[in-house]
């Protein structure tokens, strides 16, 4: 099994890190994994056992503190060269009340810091908007939600500050790892991004690396990548300093919720989400049908292409967005600085998602479409029961950990990355193969349950071994 990873130097990774290592050569990483993990060395008894991460994501750094408590010492091989500071406009995320316990589990710090950087999101709530009359009619509320909504790169440096900073390796290079022999040495092909030069060195210490694990999706040989036939217009408005303005007035009056509330908006053939996160911040989403970009695989982030965008392009999508959505939200849309295009991917379900001591969590093991609030909470539950199966079985019942992983996640993940592509596609009026074109004018009572986000499969699903999660908080606490 191959994991290749592209090091891309422009993608952020959160605020305040502290510890920057910088890649160079492949001896580097040698040199520097025994350095500061030790990992060159051989496991001894009573010696923890190891594993490299490959990807500093949520997913990475979920997967990193959950194997820390386990007992594992752990290495994360991250893309980026410099310290980053955070997106400025980055994107919103939701996770439920099983993703809160977790992370109420790892943090070191106190959790009341979770509730400090995120907001509830108790409804869901569609609406049918009529593009000619300019108006919203409700046809679905469901106000049994129990999410929270946070900025990516707030939830990301909660984690980042839970996890020593010098199990950090930095650089800019793509990596790929195979076996080379049934002892366990393991072949790194990398780039130096900065230099061109590509080498090939073996790596002797990686026969005594328990676990490699991959979370960035770039990183995975072989994937197939499906375009879902549409891009999303994404930013987030910050009215700090305007909470007075005709704009964030108009706005609350209309969707009077905001706060609590995940609305979405449904035109013919195209839809919108709107809900509000921490310290004053309105995040929004348009969907918006058009034949797929030509882009280079470097440029995903996650299951998504961000596109560069110029002012004449922000320009159309204004105008485009007066013809299909209410006053109130496109005032929104045209108020926000930066918005920025994704075009959006997923892929279909695997058949495994370990190979020998190679393990994927995370986008790298199903890319998911947005429309069930999954990615991030996938993500983090893989995390979780990862963690605990390897505290369950330990490192010397290797393989029976990473079966039990697989056996509870695998059919969990699989279904729902399908219901996200079903849901997507119909609240985006495009063609499904056992009905008509969702249309939000003609909408029958029957479909009113299909846009519900509690109709995913598993959606409250908590798996038994999480029953030993200790939490000082329930998940009704963290609303």
């Amino acid at each position: 099994m191959d994991i290749n990873v592209n090091m891309d130097p422009n993608v952020n990774m959160g605020p305040n890190i502290t510890v920057q290592r910088y890649v160079s050569s492949v001896s580097d990483i040698n040199l520097i994994l025994e350095e500061e993990s030790g990992i060159g060395n051989m496991v001894g008894e009573g010696e923890k056992p190891k594993a490299v991460i490959v990807g500093g994501s949520i997913a990475g750094l979920s997967t990193a503190r959950a194997l820390t408590l386990a007992g594992w010492d752990v290495l994360v091989l991250e893309k980026t060269i410099l310290s980053p500071t955070g997106s400025p406009t980055g994107a919103g995320l939701g996770h439920n009340s099983l993703s809160q316990q977790n992370i109420h589990s790892w943090l070191t710090q106190s959790q009341q810091l979770l509730n400090n950087t995120t907001l509830p999101l108790t409804i869901d709530q569609n609406h049918a908007t009529d593009s000619e009359k300019k108006v919203n009619n409700t046809l679905t509320r469901d106000e049994s939600l129990n999410f929270r909504a946070a900025h990516w790169a707030d939830l990301h440096g909660l984690l980042y500050n839970s996890l020593p900073s010098d199990i950090f390796l930095w650089g800019h290079l793509s990596f790929s790892f195979h076996a080379v022999d049934d002892k366990g040495s393991v072949m790194v092909n990398a780039k130096v991004l900065e230099t061109g030069k590509h080498m090939a060195v073996s790596l002797p210490f990686a026969r005594n690396i328990s676990l490699i694990l991959n979370s960035d999706p770039l990183a995975r040989s072989g994937i197939f990548y499906r375009y879902s036939g549409y891009c999303a217009w994404r930013g987030v408005l910050d009215y700090s300093k305007n909470e007075n303005s005709e704009t964030i007035t108009g706005i609350r009056k209309t969707y009077p919720d905001l706060g609590k509330c995940l609305y979405f908006d449904l035109a013919s053939g195209t839809h919108t989400v709107l809900y509000e996160l921490q310290n004053k911040k309105l995040n929004w989403v348009w969907y918006v049908s058009q034949p797929e970009p030509e882009v280079k695989l470097s440029t995903f982030r996650g299951t998504s292409v961000t596109t560069k965008v110029n002012s004449d392009m922000i320009q159309k999508m204004q105008q485009e967005a007066e013809k299909n959505f209410i006053p109130e939200l496109v005032k929104v849309i045209k108020e926000t600085r930066e918005p920025f295009l994704n075009f959006i991917y997923d892929s279909d379900p695997l058949e495994n998602i370990f190979w020998d001591n190679v393990v994927l969590v995370g986008d790298a093991a199903h890319p998911t479409t947005p429309h069930c609030l999954r990615s991030t909470n996938m993500s983090i539950l893989d995390a979780a029961v990862l963690g605990k199966c390897m505290e369950k079985w330990g490192a010397e019942n290797l393989e029976s950990a990473l079966e039990e992983y697989q056996f509870i996640r695998l059919p969990v993940t699989s279904k729902q990355v399908l219901h996200a592509r079903r849901l997507g596609r119909l609240k985006q009026g495009l063609v499904l193969p056992d009905r008509e074109p969702f249309d939000p004018k003609l909408v029958r009572p029957e479909d009113y349950q299909e846009l519900l986000l509690g109709n995913t499969p598993f959606f409250n699903d908590v798996p038994e071994l999480l029953g030993l999660i200790p939490s000082s908080s329930s998940p009704s606490d963290c609303l």
